[in-house]
């Protein structure tokens, strides 16, 4: 799932460039169902957490990346900079709650 979004995002990137506007509306909806499938299999594998909480993070995170791409394409590098910045950051949040959700299902490897 994970290298399936990654293949997506390169394939959405190379169709905005391309300007091929129906591939990149059909590469977005694959990207947002490729999400729902990472947030589905999240929230099933640790009780702490939930699929509704990772659909909403996945789903702010290709929002930003989408933004970011566009600004840069249209040379707009100033915002694409800002755009990185805040995707770092959200990474990071996101880092913080995976490791949280495993320290709390796994308890007992983590306090010895």
């Amino acid at each position: 799932m994970f290298k399936e979004h990654l293949v997506i995002a390169a394939e959405l990137i190379k169709t905005a460039k391309a300007g091929d506007n129906n591939a990149v509306a059909d590469a977005e909806k694959r990207w947002y169902a490729n999400a729902d499938e990472i947030a589905a299999f999240l929230g099933y594998i640790n009780p702490y957490w939930s699929e509704e909480d990772w659909r909403a993070m996945l789903y702010e995170h290709l929002a930003l990346t989408k933004s970011e791409v566009v600004n840069i394409l249209n040379h707009n590098y100033a915002t694409g900079i800002e755009l990185y910045d805040e995707i770092e950051r959200q990474a990071l949040k996101i880092a913080d709650i995976m490791t949280e959700g495993i320290v709390k299902q796994f308890p007992y490897k983590f306090t010895r």
